[in-house]
């Protein structure tokens, strides 16, 4: 799988680096997956994706959208340009967290604050009723475009999203950073990634 990254502010030296949760690739092994991270360049991350074998591509958490205040404009015209090309060439790509509001944004919805939803677990309804979620975002959707289908919500918040009739999804809670991994998240996985 093709992961994005995260972009850190410059450090002492004025470098500017990428960073990946380290808890994506024991995730990714237990799905039977392995995780490609990839560049901020568009070009860069189709050679890549190619190259590698890529058979889909995840929009990780991490980086407010620049719409919404945030700094790395450079990771939200790649993940733009990433959803626009699993749209495009029936590629499986899921969004989580920061991910999932990015394809809410490229389809023309409006993010809003959110109190209570960082730091916290809460219980979903809809396709995921019954499951209790852990939850890291201050931004969310309660109207989603006409586009996107919204499949679990926590209280009015959108959760979970699909793009119907394709294989792109949206999740706001993190799959990768439970300790032991939800069987759930797995199957959600197995089956988006894992056929053809």
């Amino acid at each position: 799988m093709g992961l994005t990254q995260r972009v850190l502010p410059p450090d002492a030296h004025g470098e500017r680096r990428l960073a990946l949760d380290m808890r994506w690739n024991a995730f990714l092994a237990a799905c039977g997956l392995l995780a490609v991270p990839l560049p901020l360049e568009a070009d860069l991350a189709d050679a890549t994706l190619r190259q590698a074998g890529c058979t889909g591509v995840i929009l990780t958490g991490g980086n407010d959208l620049q719409a919404y205040g945030g700094d790395a404009g450079e990771r939200d015209q790649l993940e733009e340009h990433l959803i626009r090309r699993a749209a495009d060439e029936g590629t499986p790509l899921l969004g989580v967290c920061r991910g999932m509001l990015m394809l809410l944004h490229v389809h023309g919805a409006r993010l809003t604050r959110v109190e209570g939803h960082a730091g916290t677990r809460h219980e979903l309804v809809g396709t995921y009723a019954g499951r209790t979620v852990n939850s890291f975002h201050n931004w969310g959707c309660v109207e989603a475009p006409p586009a996107l289908e919204v499949v679990a919500r926590a209280g009015a918040v959108a959760e979970a999203i699909q793009l119907p009739g394709t294989r792109i999804a949206g999740v706001m809670w993190h799959p990768e950073r439970s300790d032991t991994p939800d069987p759930a998240d797995l199957t959600l996985f197995v089956e988006m990634f894992g056929k053809d």
